[in-house]
């Protein structure tokens, strides 16, 4: 996937060093780039307390999708009484179309590991995981070079540092779909369970891996911690949004003339973020018409809501979300109704069958969705969308369930016209979907 440049004057922390480094592992390339000095300044001159004080002051949020401070579910797993903590890097990227996390693990594994270092130090933890999907092999590869470097330069393992701790670090490449980049159900991986979420609470602080307390953080929160330890919690808050201070990856792809990977402060609109991607591209209509925030359960936001702030809340009061971290153009060819049907079907295809709500409701919804597309509507299908759409949120045991019904939400809100198009009158606006045609026959004498 293609790196943007950033907006000028805006630090660049996540992929700093990305391009200085040896990828292939290599530690003496990542060391002359930066990797593993605040680790080793860090853990033997810095008290657990202060680094988990430090990464609270700095406001660092979970990069994972929810946003939840960091801070506060290191504190909590510290917290607790236990012969064994453990730390899990979250590098499973459930969105098939997102490359974000994968492409961080492959170009810096070395952040990724030293951040995870410091996220054990700071909770007394001695054994930790790096969660990947197996197929992704190159960062596999590159992390276990990465591990067994640290490893043989005494960073990681028995004694590390010599400071008399042991740090003791796995790289796990997991099967599985959508659902296995849930905490719960990640865990429930790694212990080689079979992979469904777990009710919380209690929280994976409290009983986590093996009913110890675990902290779970997805890659690019470990791979900002490093910089935070470095440079003083005053200098990432002073980046980006006041709620939700740093940096963050984005990937921007469809109707844009730059689709990739970009690095940006939060709190930037959707407008600017379209801006560095060199603007939308041009339909057959000539204008952009809608873009999908947050990956497969994310949420449809018309051209006029792009002054949206990209930050959890901001996205969350128009009806989208964080979520993979992915933008998605869709220029005035696409049918939405069509889209977000399709999308309906993968996460429906997706569920682990846990519960009713996502085993059935989520297969309903899409049902609806097809129905329409398909110029077959009922007339009380508008609103039974409506109903089952909130009922399969409220009950919904994972993230996978309670956001399933965005993008149809969302698509219903935004672009109720074209929605009443297929549902009262069996037509597409985009002439994208093909209604089936009941043509009466004359009755013959």
């Amino acid at each position: 996937m293609n790196i943007l440049p950033g907006p000028k004057g805006m630090p660049t922390i996540l992929l700093a060093r990305a391009a200085k480094a040896d990828a292939e592992g290599s530690l003496a390339a990542a060391e002359k780039a930066g990797a593993w000095a605040t680790w080793k300044k860090a853990a033997p001159g810095m008290s657990r307390s202060a680094v988990v004080r430090l990464i609270g002051d700095a406001g660092l949020r979970g990069r994972g999708g929810a946003g939840f401070p960091t801070a506060d579910k290191w504190r909590a797993a510290a917290g607790v009484d236990a012969d064994v903590r453990y730390v899990v890097a979250n590098g499973f990227e459930a969105d098939p179309g997102a490359q974000l996390d994968r492409t961080l693990m492959e170009r810096d594994p070395h952040a990724i590991l030293e951040g995870l270092a410091l996220a054990a130090y700071a909770i007394g933890a001695t054994r930790g995981y790096v969660a990947v999907r197996q197929n992704q092999t190159t960062a596999l590869r590159r992390l276990n070079a990465a591990l067994r470097a640290a490893e043989e330069a005494g960073y990681l393992g028995t004694d590390a540092l010599g400071a008399g701790f042991d740090i003791h670090f796995e790289i796990v490449g997991l099967p599985g779909g959508l659902v296995v980049g849930e905490e719960t159900t990640l865990m429930r991986a790694i212990e080689n369970k079979r992979a469904q979420p777990d009710q919380r609470p209690p929280y994976p602080s409290a009983r986590g891996l093996w009913g110890r307390p675990t902290v779970v953080n997805n890659v690019e929160t470990l791979a900002l911690v490093p910089w935070i330890v470095a440079n003083g919690s005053g200098a990432f808050a002073g980046v980006g949004d006041d709620t939700h201070p740093g940096t963050t990856l984005i990937q921007i792809t469809g109707a844009v003339d730059k689709p990739g990977i970009i690095e940006v402060p939060l709190g930037m609109s959707l407008r600017r973020l379209l801006e560095l991607a060199g603007g939308a591209r041009s339909g057959k209509g000539g204008k952009l018409k809608a873009v999908l925030v947050g990956g497969p359960a994310g949420g449809f936001l018309p051209a006029s809501e792009l002054d949206t702030l990209y930050t959890p809340s901001g996205l969350a009061a128009k009806g989208a979300i964080w979520g993979s971290g992915s933008i998605v153009v869709v220029d005035d060819s696409t049918c939405i109704v069509d889209m977000a049907t399709l999308l309906l079907r993968y996460l429906s295809d997706e569920s682990c069958g846990k519960t009713i709500p996502c085993r059935i409701g989520v297969r309903r919804l899409y049902e609806l969705g097809q129905r329409a597309t398909m110029g077959l509507s009922k007339p009380s299908d508008p609103q039974l969308a409506e109903t089952l759409a909130a009922d399969v949120r409220d009950g919904g045991l994972c993230g996978l369930e309670r956001l399933a019904p965005n993008p149809f939400v969302s698509g219903m809100r935004y672009f109720a016209d074209e929605f009443a198009e297929h549902f009262a009158r069996g037509t597409c606006p985009a002439g994208v979907c093909n209604p089936v045609r009941v043509v009466a026959q004359p009755v013959s004498a």
